[in-house]
């Protein structure tokens, strides 16, 4: 292939700047954090849920959210750049690799809610068991998503965040309200509700991997930083909009966990959510309402995953761009969306997802697996704690948008938790019975390994020729947000490159 050949296909035509708003950006990342789907899990410990929550949201949630705004708010191009500016872009490349990968996984899990969630919708739940009926709709609403993200501009974020309103807020608002109605009526919770539930009883290790392992239920703050760009106001926005979407995650994650506790506290996994609407609307003979609010359940997961697709591959699309990606993977259409990933992706969840529904006896060890892949994701969250503190230190002349108050302390807490939350990985969870307890960590090691080792071979074989940038690209662009960035540009004029493209500077582990 030719120069001219690769590099055209991943240089799309200008296109007219879109921004987005600070209130879509926090809806942005409360649909990529918080999810509905998780709640009756935590709902078997009723008021206890409060500690597990608090705990984790003190440990990483507030440290992730703090860290993120300074370093969004001085970097474009989300965990990618901020790694690569601190270590190089050999571990810049990894970071956004491993937020990459690890969603990869995930997908199936969330689209076999969505599944549930419309067999519900129709009014025939049993339908979720069925294995072509779930495939099909995976296939359906992943790619839909796909569609929606490759149309560019913020349509994506339109959605996610109508999504978020109306698939997350409001139900998560309903719980509350039906959950006090339950009570104001006089029937029985069955959970206890005095002050002294709110501690959890202590189990020994169990215990603390619990609340370890709850930090994974905050992932994903950092993932919407790649689209900074599109802020009017990125300084002042970006931090706003993760102070809005905080308050949002903690609101929809312990008021509605206790809710749900109190007809019921055993609902299982997948479809629990969903059973906890059916057994309140169902009391009040108001069956058909378990129909609407599985639609609204299964349009807020839709944005989750539109919110998913778009974030990470936005990042990974960044790191390709310096050579690190064959020119194949760096295609971008003419809205300048990176096909050349998401199609990708698109096909390896599709393959992984119908052998998630399609294969007799796979779920467990499937869902097993989206576990250990989660090691992954706290690795990432290492690199991003440990690279905020070193931009901090040796890059103190760059003026930040927002500056983190006690920045070593609270950089120390966030990588002391996603620490102990990698080692717990390597435990295997309560009740966990796909995988023998013996084998478990050993397994986790091979995910970890095997998932986590291509960018370091990307990197170590790259090309050259795969870097398709222009000289200009090279030489004019910058990812440090200057303070005269809130000015946004004349009406008409084209976008810069996808958000987080680097510039030229050599890497350091070049030198």
């Amino acid at each position: 292939m030719s120069a001219q050949t690769s590099r055209s296909p991943a240089a799309p035509s200008p296109v007219a700047r879109t921004y987005l708003s600070v209130f879509q950006i926090a809806m942005l990342t409360t649909v990529t954090v918080a999810s509905l789907r998780s709640l009756p899990t935590m709902a078997t410990y009723g008021l206890g849920s409060v500690t597990l929550f608090v705990a984790p949201a003190i440990l990483f949630l507030v440290p992730t959210a703090l860290v993120s705004a300074e370093l969004a708010t001085t970097w474009r191009g989300g965990v990618y750049v901020w790694v690569r500016e601190a270590m190089g872009n050999r571990w810049g490349f990894a970071a956004i690799w491993l937020q990459w990968v690890q969603n990869v996984v995930w997908y199936p899990t969330q689209l076999a809610f969505i599944a549930a969630a419309i067999a519900f919708m129709v009014g025939v739940p049993g339908m979720s068991n069925s294995g072509l009926f779930t495939a099909v709709l995976i296939l359906a609403v992943y790619w839909t998503a796909t569609v929606i993200t490759m149309r560019g501009g913020n349509l994506f974020a339109r959605v996610s965040s109508w999504g978020g309103v109306i698939g997350t807020l409001i139900p998560a608002l309903m719980l509350i309200v039906l959950g006090a109605i339950w009570l104001k009526s006089g029937q029985p919770s069955q959970v206890p509700l005095n002050a002294g539930a709110v501690i959890p009883p202590f189990t020994g290790i169990a215990s603390i991997v619990l609340v370890v392992s709850n930090v994974l239920s905050y992932a994903g703050m950092e993932v919407n930083a790649v689209h900074v760009g599109q802020l009017r106001d990125p300084r002042r926005g970006f931090p706003k909009a993760m102070v809005l979407s905080l308050c949002l995650i903690l609101g929809i994650f312990i008021l509605p966990t206790i809710a749900i506790a109190v007809p019921n506290k055993d609902l299982g996994f997948t479809n629990g959510i969903l059973v906890a609407f059916q057994n309140f609307f169902e009391h009040w003979d108001a069956s058909w309402m378990t129909n609407v609010v599985a639609a609204a359940i299964a349009f807020g997961a839709l944005a989750s995953v539109i919110s998913w697709v778009a974030g990470p591959s936005t990042g990974l699309l960044a790191a390709a761009r310096t050579g690190l990606l064959p020119p194949l993977l760096q295609r971008r259409n003419r809205h300048g969306i990176q096909v050349g990933i998401l199609v990708p992706q698109g096909i390896i969840v599709s393959l992984l997802a119908l052998m998630f529904v399609l294969v007799p006896n796979v779920s467990n060890a499937f869902i097993a697996l989206v576990d250990m892949a989660a090691a992954l994701y706290l690795l990432m969250y290492v690199l991003m704690f440990a690279s905020a503190w070193l931009l901090r230190r040796h890059q103190p002349g760059i003026q930040r948008g927002y500056r983190v108050p006690a920045m070593g302390f609270v950089c120390s807490v966030g990588f002391l938790a996603c620490l102990a939350a990698f080692i717990m990985a390597f435990i295997p969870p309560a009740g966990h019975s796909a995988v023998a307890p013996a084998a478990y960590p050993w397994l986790v090691a091979l995910v970890v390994v095997v998932l986590g080792i291509p960018p370091l071979l990307f990197y170590h074989f790259r090309r050259p020729a795969w870097d398709v940038r222009s000289p200009a690209e090279k030489a004019t662009h910058s990812d440090v947000i200057a303070p005269d960035d809130a000015a946004p540009p004349p009406t008409g004029t084209a976008s810069p490159g996808p958000p987080g493209t680097p510039d030229n500077t050599p890497d350091p582990q070049e030198k």
